[in-house]
């Protein structure tokens, strides 16, 4: 009576056909071969189940082996059929879900392949020869002929072969051909040899096993003889004597399958006697209840549920769609110097894969693991830029200039104030540096300042000792306090010019930048217009010009002065001095070579405004040294000051290219601040050099001439300037000497009364002939 009601399926029933109708009863069904995937499918093949677990667990294994090699870039071969193609696609689909590995080419080998056609499945894979892992899902015949391609090609070592439980760890498809499967990776459902299985068989003969109808067959082809006349292998050599014995007088192995086709009847059994105490509530044999109304629907929910031991001692169980657990040995084929040709056991898989890759064993008994990818890993500050439609592919870009790689597939821009890191892999601060003392931008204006302020001190001190000499006297010395001050502060700009900013040196900065300069051209200012006013009066009449007097020519010099530092107040009302840090300055192309500016903040156009006055009351100098060029040298200081204010406007012309046309290099901050203080070290010493190196020469190497001279009238000295402007017109052909001679006669040649009416003048005025 069970025979109507048990099926057990060895997996060579076609896998369209696991329903079986019996007088309308649908029955349950139990496979211990058959490992499709789409058998998986519950609301197709309800009442079907097995022991073995599906192709799509051995997918799922074969995928974590790839992953756990760091291969990322396969190729498939499968068999045409359902076997074949149902796991490539278990595979391919796990693929996409998981991402991390692509397929390179999915190739198929045909039922009834043609000559060549092995050969042609070879080239096609070495179109992509850095896929070089193989995943196949084809039959033994159909391995043993790919591998025995690549040999042909000279392609041995170069595939990386991982195969399906078809291979497993069978021997034929690699007999001859072990080589080019040296380091092949095989996956086999976990079994175990059952013991008590081989002493049952090795103790069948032809007497005690008559029931089993292919027992004959068996025997002829297992000890290669003949039995009797209807014997099934007509032309065999000898006769067989009945008394052979398997496994000694032939080769014996267990068949692989046995512990599943035990599993499956065992589990039939278990749903069975479930069932059976539900029905019969425990009486022995089949009571009336169950053998009149068999349910399959109720047989199936006894199968499903069975929870036992089998005969490898390992749990037999079904999940809701009636597979069995996955449960895989991992096999590698090795080829060592100390042992023969072997698949060695190097990991299991149950639901997660443990692989021992120390134990595993590449071409030559190499311990490495060999690659599979399709592009190799970007270095660190490499972004990858993915092949379209290949996203196992792709180029590597370094991200230059200031990007640092912020994914592995993106570059972004450091903060302004940063720089990628050596590596490329973050962003660092960026170096902030400032003029240094030790600096050659640095060191060489401060020689020149000290060479400056030590000369001007000297001419200090020696006007203070002199102070009531006669050159020291004509040479005006109010004013030449105010413009020895003036020069000391162009030379002492440069120690501020070049100390570490901050809020402090800032303001100091502001105040005396354009101060120095502003005390020296007020004061020649000053003095220029005094000698082109008293002149110019003297044309007109012999009364004095009012405001020549020393209070008042420090009154004009202060009030020019007072302009500046009104100025100077106002920028600090508007805009309060602080330090910055300039990144923009020296932002080279090259990250390593970026540095941030300390400096004040103090712009281009804020630095022209605050020298701006001082130039403008320069070039208005050098407007007054030009009208009063005709003034005798003998009687005043306009032709030194007028070669004065001509050198000290070539020095300014030719600063401004140079401040200006660096802007735009790296070393704008070392240039432009050395050419500002050398600029305004030349002019302080042109003023020095032209106007007071000449006096202290006289004052302390020739003081004999250090002495009163006698004065001159006002009416003279305008007499004398008269004359020589005419002489200079007419006489432009004549020699120096002549002109200055004319002129002389023609001062001698003043009526004593003209001396004696503008003697009190000259006295308030206290001309002298100066030197």
């Amino acid at each position: 009576g069970l025979s109507n009601v048990l099926f057990v399926d060895n997996g060579s029933l076609p896998r369209s056909l696991f329903l079986c109708k019996c007088e309308l009863l649908i029955i349950p069904q139990i496979s211990y071969a058959s490992t499709a995937p789409e058998l998986s499918d519950n609301t197709r093949y309800d009442f079907f189940s097995r022991v073995v677990p599906p192709d799509s667990y051995q997918a799922q294994a074969m995928m974590d082996i790839v992953t756990a090699m760091g291969w990322n870039y396969v190729s498939t071969l499968a068999s045409e059929g359902n076997y074949g193609e149902s796991g490539v696609e278990a595979f391919v689909q796990i693929s996409r879900e998981t991402g991390g590995v692509c397929i390179a080419q999915s190739l198929k080998i045909p039922r009834e392949p043609r000559p060549g056609e092995f050969d042609k499945i070879i080239r096609r894979l070495l179109e992509t020869s850095n896929a070089r892992a193989v995943i196949m899902f084809a039959n033994e015949d159909d391995i043993r002929r790919v591998l025995d391609a690549a040999r042909r090609n000279n392609q041995t070592g170069h595939f990386l072969w991982v195969g399906s439980d078809s291979w497993g760890s069978k021997i034929s498809p690699v007999i001859g051909q072990e080589r080019v499967a040296e380091g092949a990776i095989t996956i086999l459902p976990k079994r175990a040899s059952v013991d008590a299985f081989d002493r049952y068989f090795r103790s069948r003969s032809l007497s005690n096993n008559r029931r089993n109808v292919w027992f004959a067959e068996f025997w002829e082809e297992n000890f290669n003889c003949k039995l009797g006349m209807h014997g099934k292998r007509p032309g065999s050599p000898k006769k067989c004597t009945g008394l052979e014995k398997v496994g000694r007088d032939s080769s014996y192995e267990q068949e692989g399958k046995v512990q599943f086709v035990m599993d499956a009847v065992y589990a039939m059994a278990h749903a069975l006697h479930r069932m059976h105490r539900q029905r019969c509530h425990g009486n022995p044999g089949f009571c009336q209840d169950m053998a009149d109304n068999i349910d399959g629907k109720e047989l199936l929910s006894h199968i499903r549920a069975v929870s036992f031991n089998g005969s490898a001692n390992t749990p037999v169980v079904f999940n809701e769609n009636g597979d069995a657990p996955g449960r895989y040995d991992i096999f590698q084929y090795q080829i060592t110097n100390r042992s023969t040709p072997e698949y060695r056991v190097i990991g299991t898989w149950t639901n997660k894969l443990y692989l021992n890759v120390d134990s595993m064993r590449w071409r030559r008994g190499d311990s490495s693991l060999p690659s599979s990818v399709c592009s190799v890993p970007c270095r660190t500050g490499e972004r990858k830029k993915v092949v379209k439609g290949v996203p196992c592919c792709w180029h590597c870009e370094r991200c230059e200039g200031y990007h640092y790689q912020a994914s592995e597939f993106t570059c972004e821009l450091c903060p302004y104030e940063m720089r990628p890191d050596a590596n490329r892999t973050g962003c660092v601060p960026i170096p902030i540096v400032k003029l240094e003392w030790h600096s050659p931008w640095a060191v060489i204006p401060v020689f020149i300042s000290m060479l400056g302020i030590v000369a001007t001190s000297f001419v200090v001190v020696t006007f203070v000792r002199y102070n009531d000499t006669p050159i020291v006297r004509a040479s005006g010395r109010e004013m030449s306090y105010v413009l020895l001050t003036g020069i000391f502060l162009c030379y002492a700009i440069t120690f501020l010019m070049i100390a570490a900013p901050d809020v402090g040196v800032c303001s100091f900065r502001r105040i005396f930048l354009g101060l120095g300069m502003c005390f020296s051209y007020a004061a020649l200012l000053t003095k220029t217009n005094r000698i082109h006013r008293i002149f110019e009066q003297g044309k007109k009449s012999v009364t004095a010009p009012r405001f020549i007097s020393p209070a008042s020519q420090l009154a004009i010099t202060f009030s020019l002065i007072s302009v500046q530092l009104l100025g100077v107040f106002v920028w600090f009302a508007v805009d309060p001095p602080h330090t910055v840090v300039d990144y923009g300055e020296q932002r080279t192309q090259d990250p390593a070579s970026a540095r941030g500016v300390l400096k004040c903040d103090i712009s281009d156009l804020s630095l022209i405004c605050s020298l701006g006055y001082s130039i403008l009351l320069m070039v208005t100098c050098t407007v007054y040294a030009i009208k009063t060029r005709g003034v005798p040298e003998t009687f005043n200081e306009a032709k030194p000051i007028g070669f004065t204010m001509y050198t000290t406007c070539i020095v300014w012309l030719a600063f401004i290219p140079i401040f200006f046309g660096t802007s735009q290099s790296a070393e704008r901050m070392y240039i432009q601040t050395t050419t500002l203080t050398v600029s305004l070290s030349l002019s302080a010493s042109v003023s020095l050099g032209l106007l007071y190196m000449p006096k202290v020469y006289v004052i302390l190497l020739h003081p004999e001439q250090n002495v009163p001279k006698r004065k001159r009238s006002f009416k003279a000295i305008v007499t004398a300037a008269a004359m020589s402007g005419k002489l200079g017109q007419k006489g432009g052909d004549r020699p120096n000497g002549e002109v200055k001679t004319e002129l002389c006669d023609s001062m001698e040649t003043n009526s004593e009364a003209v001396r004696s009416s503008l003697i009190t003048l000259v006295n308030k005025l206290g001309f002298v002939r100066s030197f």
